[in-house]
């Protein structure tokens, strides 16, 4: 059933969504050399990796210098990431990983290796559900960037104190992974991207 309905909704946001994806790609080809997509390995269900699909948003090589992004002033974004950031949109071909069965639209945010490595075991239960687009987490942490921007290590606050607070978050998601639960998630996120 979960399945059924990430694969009706996803068709229906990105046959929606396909005229402001060729307008965003068009723009983001323009601001600055590389390609459209930002493809970066993640960790997904039963600690499987797999390609997680963006829009690009920094330049070319840019998490080279690090995974996080602090704050929008961040140098590495561009002007058009600045923009598709905001309002998340470069979040939007990430409906292709739930066509793929790589993600689902509802589930615990994915992670890179590098921190899912640092996982305790009770942490790695979240591994145990497909990863998703939005969850309570995103919604708690939706300017998560302006949060480390304020830490003098971001690194450590990300490690220390935010990945093991949006990890019990998700246990609330996690201990009801119900079609009606997708719902409310969803509609939160839509306000809160709409309305922040």
């Amino acid at each position: 059933m979960k399945r059924a309905f990430d694969l009706v909704f996803s068709l229906m946001v990105l046959i929606l969504f396909l005229p402001f994806g060729i307008i965003i790609s068009i723009l983001i080809l323009l601001s600055s050399p590389g390609g459209v997509f930002y493809r970066q390995e993640r960790i997904g269900k039963n600690g499987i990796p797999f390609t997680l699909f963006k829009f690009r948003s920094m330049r070319t090589n840019a998490d080279q210098s690090g995974r996080l992004t602090v704050g929008m002033k961040d140098s590495r974004i561009t002007k058009v990431g600045v923009f598709i950031r905001k309002y998340k949109l470069d979040e939007f071909p990430q409906f292709l990983n739930v066509l793929n069965g790589s993600m689902s639209v509802v589930g615990p945010r994915p992670e890179v290796r590098e921190f899912v490595e640092l996982y305790t075991l009770e942490q790695k239960k979240i591994l145990e559900v497909k990863p998703g687009i939005t969850d309570y987490a995103s919604l708690e942490y939706f300017n998560e960037n302006e949060v480390l921007a304020k830490s003098s290590d971001p690194k450590k606050t990300y490690i220390e104190e935010v990945m093991p607070h949006k990890i019990k978050i998700n246990q609330k998601y996690i201990d009801k992974p119900t079609i009606g639960h997708d719902l409310k998630i969803i509609g939160k996120t839509i306000w809160r991207i709409i309305f922040k």
